[in-house]
């Protein structure tokens, strides 16, 4: 497959299973997967990542959340003909599943860091006592890391416990938060400003930059969350 070739640019609509794809910059492609966020689709980018990461062509592969970037050693003459031999390997990717660990994360649900608890059960209409379980009962995969050296994105949380990232974010939520965004909950890496919803604490620490495997998560990983105390 060639990415040097001229034609017009374009952007290809997620229509009849066809993904997104989208330009980054002067050399970068944003493959999105049509359809719903869930475990298919990203099985399906994890096959198509694997298919690509060895094109002569390309710099580097970023999966994302049911999401790919893919991004160009040189900038293209023109862009078409890169769009259609993205779509073209979008279509025959097949679902892979990736060979992760299973991870338990000792929690603190409520107590000081469960600043947005309150918000969350005001929202759901559930007690307090039913977020803490239907959040620990879950079974989660991990998609993607991003956002920051470690954060793994979680997939599987239960729709009643889903709750938007905030408008105004936390300035100053720390290390280990236990948090919810949207459909996805993670655990904070870096203290700092945080736009997802904290429910409870966690000790492990998911980055260390000194370790042999910095992040304790990966890509495939299964993790389930243990309730060490409650504090409610």
């Amino acid at each position: 497959m060639s990415f040097r070739q001229a034609a017009p640019a374009s952007i290809v609509p997620d229509t009849d299973d066809q993904a997104r794809i989208s330009f980054i910059g002067t050399r970068a492609f944003l493959i999105e997967a049509p359809g719903a966020f869930d475990l298919p689709n990203q099985r399906r980018i994890w096959s198509l990542s694997h298919a690509l990461e060895t094109r002569p062509d390309i710099a580097e592969i970023v999966p994302g959340m049911t999401n790919l970037l893919v991004i160009l050693k040189e900038t293209p003459d023109a862009s078409d003909a890169i769009v259609l031999a993205l779509q073209e390997e979008w279509r025959r990717a097949r679902g892979v599943d990736l060979a992760g660990r299973e991870i338990e994360i000792a929690v603190t649900y409520g107590g000081e860091h469960a600043t947005d608890l309150p918000a969350l059960c005001d929202l759901s209409g559930l007690s307090d006592r039913e977020v803490v379980r239907i959040h620990h009962e879950g079974t989660y995969r991990v998609f993607a890391l991003g956002s920051a050296p470690g954060f793994g994105y979680l997939h599987g949380l239960d729709p009643h416990i889903h709750m938007p990232r905030k408008t105004v974010p936390s300035l100053h939520m720390a290390r280990g938060c236990v948090t919810i965004g949207g459909m996805q909950t993670g655990v904070a890496v870096l203290t700092g400003p945080n736009g997802w919803n904290s429910i409870g604490f966690a000790e492990l620490q998911m980055f260390d930059p000194m370790a042999a495997l910095p992040a304790v998560m990966a890509p495939g990983d299964t993790v389930r969350f243990r309730p060490e105390r409650i504090e409610l």
